[in-house]
């Protein structure tokens, strides 16, 4: 069997809020959820588990590959609810889009204050 990802935990303040954040974000329908996690299902049931952990959460970062359909719609969401967001990963070009990589990309932070990186295409 090849090895592909399956899901991870995001430590989160509100696993409510941040699971409904990433499932508007990504246009997706709930999923089924478990124990002390809340579940978002990605592409090929890779599960973003969603959980609140007794402890102070230090930020990840996670990083998004999606269609220019999708991006453009991603992006409208973010700046449609006056998140600040980035072109680059130092956050010193708000409000940019970037144009690296043959694609388009920009970071924002999610409601837990991750690092979230959206990209139409592949570094590789």
């Amino acid at each position: 069997m090849p090895v592909r990802f399956n899901h991870t935990i995001i430590a989160a303040k509100d696993k409510a809020v941040s699971a409904q954040f990433y499932r508007d974000l990504f246009e997706l329908p709930e999923a089924p959820s478990w124990g002390l996690f809340l579940n978002v299902q990605l592409d090929e049931g890779v599960l973003l588990q969603f959980a609140e952990p007794p402890v102070d959460i230090q930020m990840q970062h996670y990083a998004f590959l999606v269609d220019d359909d999708l991006f453009d719609r991603c992006l409208a969401t973010i700046a449609g609810r006056g998140i600040t967001y980035w072109a680059d990963p130092q956050m010193k070009r708000p409000g940019e889009v970037n144009a690296e990589h043959g694609g388009q990309g920009f970071y924002f932070k999610d409601p837990a204050g991750h690092a979230i990186e959206i990209i139409s295409r592949p570094y590789l």
